[in-house]
C-alpha cells in the first residue's frame, strides 16, 4: 500500500518502522509497566476503589506513568484517533485476566454527546467490544449517558483534579446484574466512583473495575 510505504507505523517509543498492527517494537514492549494485579484478589486499584464504593473484583493492565509509554498509548488511543489501540489493549487485558466467574454485563464511561462529536468515537468501545466478543458478555454501550461537559482529566494538572464533579445517569434499568465497569485511566477515581453509586442505587446489582490504566 503506498499510504504504508509514505507513513509507515512506527514504534511509540523508539520511532522503529514496525508493523501495522502494533504500537511498540519488541525491544520496547518490555518497558511497558504491566500492572500483574489479580482481578479477584487484593491490588491497589481495589483498595483505592474499595475507599469510593463497593467494588468486587478491580483490574488495571498498565501503571500510568507520566512521560512513560504508558501515557503514550492511552494519549493515541484518546487524542490521535488510533482506534487499533483499543483492539491491541484489548488482546493484552485478555492474554492477562482468565474469568472464572463472569459478570453480566460490560458497561463503558460514556462521553459528552458534545466532545463524542468533536472527538468522533468513544476510544473505550473497540475496547469493550474485543472484549465483549471472546468473553461472550454483553456491552451495552449505551447504557449510561453523562449529563454535564468537563475538561479531560489528563488536560489537567494533579492538583484540579479531585474538583471535578461528574453527572451521569442511566438509560436502562439495570437489576440482579454484576456490571464490569470500563474506563481507560483511573486517577482520583471520581468518575468511576460516580458511576459506581449510579448502579448501586439498586442494592441487588454488584459493579467491578477494569481500567487501561492506573494512576497510582
Amino acid at each position: 500500500m503506498l499510504l504504508d510505504l509514505l507513513f509507515p507505523n512506527r514504534c511509540l517509543h523508539c520511532n522503529t518502522i514496525i508493523s501495522k498492527d502494533e504500537l511498540v517494537c519488541h525491544v520496547c514492549f518490555p518497558q511497558i509497566k504491566f500492572s500483574h494485579f489479580n482481578f479477584y484478589e487484593e491490588n491497589p486499584l481495589k483498595q483505592r476503589c474499595k475507599l469510593l464504593f463497593p467494588v468486587k473484583n478491580a483490574y488495571a493492565v498498565m501503571e500510568f506513568q507520566e512521560e512513560a509509554l504508558s501515557q503514550k498509548i492511552i494519549h493515541q488511543l484518546k487524542y490521535r484517533s488510533q482506534e487499533k489501540v483499543g483492539k491491541i489493549m484489548a488482546e493484552w487485558t485478555l492474554e492477562r485476566i482468565y474469568l472464572s466467574e463472569k459478570p453480566d454485563v460490560l458497561i463503558t464511561v460514556p462521553l459528552h454527546p458534545k466532545k463524542l462529536k468533536k472527538r468522533g468515537y468513544n476510544q473505550l468501545h473497540v475496547f469493550a467490544d474485543t472484549l465483549s466478543k471472546n468473553w461472550e458478555i454483553p456491552h451495552h454501550k449505551e447504557a449510561l449517558k453523562r449529563n454535564s461537559y468537563q475538561k479531560a482529566q489528563a488536560q489537567k494538572d494533579k492538583s484540579h483534579r479531585a474538583e471535578t464533579k461528574y453527572d451521569f445517569s442511566l438509560t436502562e434499568e439495570i437489576s440482579g446484574k454484576h456490571v464490569l465497569l470500563i474506563d481507560d485511566v483511573f486517577t482520583t477515581g471520581n468518575t468511576i466512583s460516580a458511576i459506581a453509586w449510579e448502579i448501586l442505587k439498586n442494592p441487588r446489582n454488584e459493579v467491578s473495575v477494569l481500567v487501561m490504566a492506573f494512576d497510582s
